[in-house]
């Protein structure tokens, strides 16, 4: 795991186990957002600063090209008084002057004369509209050239006069300024793209760090710490975390001290209370075996009392087996076994078959019997002694699990305890607590975990309880050729 920027050691007791399927962040999400909204903003307020600048400007060109044409128009207007009265010499002589000049005209009086064929752009109906009521008006065009044409009345004459300005050289460099302006927009998206990445990526590398650092506490290394530097907004953040890292690590260290004390106490009180318990089984059994002899008020109490010692023998052999299971020196044994024909010994064995119900056609699983045996019987004691009405077990495969459900009609656990239903010395109520120490569920969640399965429950007040072991099916007993059936019943056990 990549922890750069992340002090991390071992620590002394062992991790907690990693979760096979840990959702992550996916890395640079958020880093490529702020980019792309640093490049939005910087790339919107440039557009719209060029575009602006680019519309004022053009605007600006256009109109100065007016005013001076607008002005040069009046002028000629006036020149061209003195070639009154207009007749045809004098009208070539005017035309000639002006092209002699430099200045394309076009001059209408009852008919439309340009100084220059190539310079004689269509004349607007509003243009002549203008003309004709003693104003000056001005029409662009921009075929096949860029043409700017201002025209009015000759004074003291109908004829109008058009005088013609080329704007090519306006219209390129406003092309020019224009390319020049999007130029520098691209190079300002650019620009504001690998500093927006920069700084995302600068100013999210605290994140990433905090992120990395709380997935290797998660996976149990407690000693991470995140390093503080500065005073800023991120400085107090990782002070924080890492005042939250200690106290966890501080409360885990705790609670697994206490953990460990709880096991060795429970180690050597049932190593401590096996001998004595022992010898008193070997004395209530011989009591039993007078009970017929004794006077009715003594026998009594001579009952309670081998029952209350079965009980307390009971007791000691599940503290030896929850003790065996937290040390780890229980082993597994696998070996091919028929679920259903197990089922029925365990059924026979306790003196319930009047009660339990079992489904199954042979279905055959490579597993440790005497444990499977050991989860199965608690959950069926479990049935018998909280339950109600027919108890049933049922065993099918589905795909590469086996499933046991051991399912009765009793009362209903209340969704509360459900939760806590596989912790040691828990009982639902004294209702319901019966004559049990409160571990053989434990005992088999913990054989189901060695077994490489799980124990769910699933309960309804009212409804009844079904209890579900869940095994896999190893490649073995996929080869096999023993019938596998998907569902399956037979008769009652």
């Amino acid at each position: 795991m990549d922890t750069t920027g992340v002090r991390a050691t071992t620590p002394d007791k062992p991790p907690a186990p990693a979760r096979a399927h840990r959702q992550t962040v996916r890395p640079g999400r958020l880093r490529r957002r702020l980019t792309i909204a640093f490049v939005l903003v910087a790339g919107i307020s440039a557009g719209v600063l060029a575009g602006g600048s680019y519309l004022l400007l053009r605007q600006t060109r256009y109109d100065a090209s007016l005013h001076a044409a607008a002005a040069d128009a009046r002028y000629q207007l006036v020149l061209a008084r003195q070639f009154l009265p207009l007749t045809e010499q004098r009208r070539t002589d005017l035309l000639t002057s002006f092209e002699d000049s430099g200045r394309h005209v076009v001059l209408v009086a009852e008919d439309s004369w340009p100084s220059d064929p190539a310079y004689a752009p269509p004349l607007t109906e509003r243009l002549r509209g203008m003309v004709a009521a003693g104003q000056l008006g001005y029409q662009r065009s921009a075929e096949p050239t860029r043409l700017l044409v201002v025209g009015g009345r000759i004074p003291g004459s109908t004829a109008e006069l058009y005088v013609i300005t080329g704007e090519d050289d306006l219209a390129a460099g406003l092309d020019q300024l224009r390319n020049a302006l999007a130029a520098g927009w691209v190079l300002v998206v650019l620009l504001a793209a690998a500093v927006g990445h920069t700084l995302a990526r600068r100013t999210l590398e605290p994140v990433g760090r905090a992120s990395r650092a709380a997935r290797a506490i998660t996976e149990g290394l407690l000693a991470t710490r995140l390093p503080v530097r500065g005073r800023d907004e991120f400085s107090a953040w990782a002070a924080s975390f890492n005042e939250m890292a200690e106290a966890l690590e501080a409360k885990i260290a705790a609670l697994h001290r206490a953990q460990e004390r709880e096991r060795r106490f429970t180690a050597d009180v049932a190593h401590e209370l096996r001998t004595p318990v022992t010898a008193l089984v070997g004395a209530a059994s011989l009591l039993r075996d007078h009970l017929d002899h004794l006077p009715g008020d003594a026998r009594r109490a001579g009952e309670l009392l081998v029952t209350d010692v079965v009980r307390l023998r009971r007791l000691v052999e599940d503290l030896m087996e929850i003790s065996r299971l937290d040390a780890g020196r229980e082993v597994v044994d696998l070996t091919d076994v028929d679920v259903p024909a197990l089922v029925h010994r365990i059924v026979a064995a306790r003196g319930r078959p009047d009660q339990v119900a079992i489904d199954g056609a042979p279905l055959r699983l490579r597993t440790d019997p005497r444990r499977l045996e050991r989860v199965l019987g608690n959950l069926i004691a479990n049935a018998v002694q909280h339950g109600a009405g027919e108890i049933r077990v049922r065993a099918n495969r589905s795909g590469d699990r086996v499933h046991v459900d051991v399912t009765d009609q009793g009362p209903g656990i209340p969704a509360e305890h459900l939760p806590r239903l596989f912790d040691r010395f828990h009982k639902v109520d004294p209702a319901r607590s019966g004559g049990g120490s409160g571990l053989g569920l434990a005992i088999a969640w913990e054989n189901a975990r060695l077994l490489g399965g799980r124990l769910t429950v699933h309960s309804a007040l009212g409804a009844g309880t079904r209890f579900r072991l869940d095994l896999p099916v190893t490649p073995d007993d996929a080869e096999s050729g023993h019938p596998q059936p998907a569902e399956s019943s037979g008769g009652a056990g």
